[in-house]
């Protein structure tokens, strides 16, 4: 009696799975009960697929790169004036950037007078180790307000002073 019940229930075990595809050798291979989460050797099935990981950090490194380049933007828009020059190299500096209607800024902060900007450069300076300034001016920005920021500059403790210009093409 209880051999005909387990041949009722693997007939019908069986034909469910050939009904929806699955041959009848994959019916009397497939693990059943708690062995089900066995490999045929008997370890436990514990790999994890990183493919989707992979793809989530690739897309992460794509989208840094492209907003990067857009968080180093100046605050002021400035047209250089244009020289034959070589690239220098990057080093610890200090941007000084003057507008063409007088505005100023050091880095990524403008700043209304002359004075406020002195306190902050030398503060700036003071923690810098080449104490190098780059002084970006639009190319029609008053000479003398220039002049007055280098002596600023010069003042605050600044080493080297370089003027930066566009590239001529």
């Amino acid at each position: 009696m209880a051999g005909e019940e387990f041949q009722d229930e693997f007939r019908d075990e069986a034909c469910v799975h050939l009904a929806v595809g699955m041959e009848d050798s994959d019916v009397h291979d497939r693990p059943r009960g708690r062995d089900r989460h066995f490999m045929e050797d008997g370890d436990l099935v514990t790999g994890i697929n990183v493919t989707p990981l992979v793809d989530v950090c690739l897309v992460l490194v794509i989208i840094f790169m492209v907003t990067a380049p857009l968080l180093s933007d100046p605050l002021l828009k400035v047209r250089l004036p244009t020289a034959h020059t070589k690239e220098g190299q990057e080093k610890d500096k200090v941007v000084i950037t003057l507008g063409q209607d007088g505005r100023m800024a050091l880095d990524q902060k403008v700043y209304s007078s002359l004075a406020a900007l002195s306190g902050a450069l030398k503060t700036r300076l003071d923690y810098s180790e080449s104490k190098l300034v780059v002084l970006r001016a639009d190319e029609n920005a008053a000479h003398g307000r220039l002049v007055d920021l280098m002596s600023k500059a010069k003042d605050a403790g600044a080493r080297s002073l370089t003027i930066a210009t566009e590239q001529k093409r």
